[in-house]
C-alpha cells in the first residue's frame, strides 16, 4: 500500500516550492519524491509513472482530496492498476504515514535548513532522503531501517567487537550523524 501528499517549503527568496511524497506504508521508505512549483494534473502524473516499480507489487494508494489530485490523476492511477482511496474530508489523520512522514522531514531538516532556492532545497532534500532511508531507525519497524543495507557489522550485546570501533559520519553539515561499526586496521 501507498500513500502519497503534497507539502510546502518556502525559500529564503520566498518562492514557494511543492513537495512529492510517495510512501511505502509497510516500510515507511520513500519510494519517489520531486519537487515542483506549480502542481498541476499532468506533473502530478509523472512522478507515479517514474516512481512505481513495473512489477505491480502496489495495489492501493491513498491520498487527500486535495484539488491537485484532479480527477484526471485517479485515472491515470487506475491505469496503473492502482485503487485509489482518498481520505474523508477535512480528516488529516486518514493519511497518516504521511502526515508523520512530513512532520518528521520538517522537525529533523527543513525547521533548520533555509533553503536558497529550488536547486538548494533539492540537494538538501537528496542527502536527507538518503539518510532516511537507508540510516535513520524507525521505531515503528523495531526499530529497523526502510532500506536494509547489506554487508553491514551487527552488534551483538553491549560491547564492541573486538578490533572494532565506532565512527560518526555527518550528514547535513553535521545537523545528523550515522554511526557505524567499523573494522581497525591491524
Amino acid at each position: 500500500m501507498l500513500a502519497c501528499d503534497f507539502f510546502i517549503v518556502v525559500t529564503a527568496t520566498f518562492q514557494r516550492v511543492y513537495v512529492f511524497v510517495l510512501l511505502d506504508i509497510g516500510t515507511r521508505r520513500v519510494v519517489h519524491w520531486n519537487l515542483t512549483d506549480h502542481p498541476r494534473s499532468e506533473w502530478t502524473i509523472q512522478p507515479f509513472r517514474n516512481g512505481l516499480p513495473v512489477d505491480g507489487t502496489y495495489r492501493f494508494l491513498v491520498h487527500d482530496r486535495d484539488g491537485i489530485f484532479a480527477p484526471a490523476v485517479d485515472e491515470a492511477l487506475r491505469s496503473m492498476s492502482l485503487q485509489v482511496l482518498k481520505t474523508p474530508v477535512r480528516a488529516p489523520q486518514a493519511n497518516a504515514y504521511c502526515e508523520r512522514f512530513i512532520g518528521t522531514a520538517r522537525r529533523d531538516c527543513l525547521d533548520w535548513v533555509i533553503p536558497l532556492n529550488e536547486r538548494h532545497l533539492r540537494s538538501v532534500l537528496v542527502e536527507w532522503m538518503s539518510h532516511y532511508n537507508r540510516e535513520r531507525p524507525h521505531s515503528a519497524l523495531g526499530p529497523g531501517l526502510p532500506d536494509v543495507p547489506t554487508g553491514q557489522t551487527i552488534l551483538t550485546g553491549h560491547r564492541l567487537r573486538a578490533a572494532h570501533c565506532v565512527v560518526a559520519r555527518p550528514r547535513l553539515g553535521g545537523l545528523h550523524h550515522h554511526y557505524q561499526l567499523e573494522p581497525v586496521a591491524a
